[in-house]
C-alpha cells in the first residue's frame, strides 16, 4: 500500500472515531438529557482514556507484528492475565503490601521478561511443531485465565490481591507508562515501515518463498515476531495492574477482555502501528464514557456504550471495504534447503 493510500485509510478511520463521538453525543441530547459538555469532556476523561488505551496498544502492536509475519497469536489475553499477575506477585514479593516505585517498576520488567520466555515454548510449538495457531492460542488463554486466580488464591487466600501501589504519574496527571507507549507506537512504526527488519517482517506473511529465495530465514522472522507479541502483552497486562494497583482474579479476570480487543484494534487499524493505537484510544475513551456519564448524572445502560467501538469498525470496514489480511496467515513454512 502506497503512502497517499495508508493517508486515505487513516482520514476515513479518523472519520469513523469522529462520527460514532457525534453519534453518541447526538443520542445522549435527543434523549432530553441536559448535558454539560465541560463536565463531560474534561482533562481528567482525557488522562484516563489514555491509560485504558495503553494496555490494549501495546497487546495490539505485539499482535500485528506476528500476523504480519503470518503467525497468528490468538494468546494476547493469556499472556495479558500472566503479565497482570506476575507484576503483582513481584510487587508483593519485594515490597509487601506498601512496595516502593522501584518495585513496580522491577515488577513490570519480571513480567515482561516471564511472558517472554513462556512465549519462546509457545512460539517453538507454532513454528517448529506446526501446532494449530487457534487451539495453541486459546490454550494459553485458558492457563492463564485458570492458574493466575488459582496462584493468587495460594499467595492471598484471595483470587485477588489486597491493596498494592499505583505508578506515580507525571506533569499533568499522567501515567510516565502511557508516555512509554506512546514512544513505543512511533518506534514500532518506523522499525516496520522504515527498516530492512520490517520489510522482512512483511514479507514473511505476504511471500515467504521470495524471502527465503532472498537468504532469509523466514521462520527465525517468525519467531521474533511471536516472541515480541507476547513480551508486548505482558507488557500490556503489566501497565494495567500498575495502573490499577492490585490484581483482581474474578471473573474474567482484570484483564477482562482487552487481549481480544487488542486484534480488533489492529484490524481496525490494518496492521498499522498508529492505526492499531488510534483505535485502541477510541476502545478506552468509550471505555471511560459509562463513568463520564454517571459523573454527571445520564443513565445510560454500560453494555450499550461497550458496543459503540464494535460499531465503530463495522461503520469504518464497510466504508473503506476490508481489512487486507496477510497472505499466509496460519500457515507454517517449511525452509527450502
Amino acid at each position: 500500500m502506497s503512502g497517499s493510500e495508508y493517508l486515505d485509510a487513516a482520514r476515513l478511520r479518523l472519520g469513523g472515531i469522529t462520527l460514532v463521538v457525534l453519534a453518541v453525543l447526538a443520542a445522549v441530547l435527543a434523549l432530553g438529557f441536559d448535558v454539560d459538555l465541560s463536565r463531560l469532556i474534561t482533562w481528567g476523561f482525557v488522562t484516563r482514556s489514555l491509560e485504558m488505551a495503553t494496555p490494549i496498544a501495546l497487546a495490539a502492536i505485539g499482535g500485528l507484528y506476528a500476523e504480519k509475519s503470518g503467525v497468528f497469536n490468538i494468546g494476547l489475553e493469556g499472556f495479558m492475565i500472566i503479565g497482570a499477575f506476575t507484576t503483582a506477585g513481584t510487587m508483593f514479593a519485594l515490597g509487601g503490601t506498601s512496595p516502593t516505585q522501584g518495585h513496580v517498576w522491577a515488577a513490570i520488567l519480571v513480567a515482561v521478561a516471564v511472558t517472554t520466555l513462556l512465549t519462546v515454548i509457545f512460539a517453538v510449538l507454532l513454528i517448529r511443531y506446526k501446532a494449530d495457531q487457534i487451539v495453541a492460542g486459546l490454550a494459553v488463554w485458558f492457563i492463564g485465565l485458570g492458574f493466575a486466580p488459582f496462584a493468587a488464591a495460594l499467595i492471598w487466600g484471595s483470587r485477588s490481591s489486597p491493596g498494592l501501589t499505583n505508578i506515580n504519574e507525571l506533569a499533568l496527571g499522567q501515567s510516565p507508562l502511557v508516555f512509554l507507549t506512546i514512544v513505543l507506537v512511533g518506534v514500532a512504526w518506523v522499525f516496520l515501515y522504515r527498516t530492512r527488519y520490517g520489510y522482512w517482517v512483511q514479507a514473511a506473511g505476504e511471500n515467504p518463498e521470495a524471502l527465503d529465495t532472498a537468504g532469509v530465514d523466514v521462520n527465525r522472522v517468525r519467531y521474533a515476531t511471536v516472541i515480541f507479541s507476547g513480551a508486548m502483552a505482558g507488557l500490556g497486562g503489566a501497565v494495567l495492574l500498575a495502573h490499577a494497583g492490585n490484581f483482581v482474579g474474578t471473573g474474567s479476570t482484570m484483564v477482562d477482555g482487552r487481549g481480544w480487543i487488542a486484534i480488533v484494534a489492529y484490524l481496525f487499524g490494518n496492521y498499522n502501528p498508529v492505526g492499531a493505537a488510534a483505535a485502541a484510544l477510541l476502545f478506552g475513551a468509550l471505555d471511560m464514557l459509562n463513568v463520564q456519564f454517571q459523573t454527571v448524572g445520564i443513565e445510560v445502560s454500560a453494555r450499550l456504550v461497550n458496543l459503540l467501538p464494535y460499531v465503530a469498525v463495522l461503520v469504518v470496514l464497510t466504508i473503506y471495504g476490508k481489512t487486507r489480511i496477510p497472505a499466509v496467515v496460519g500457515e507454517p513454512y517449511e525452509t527450502e534447503e
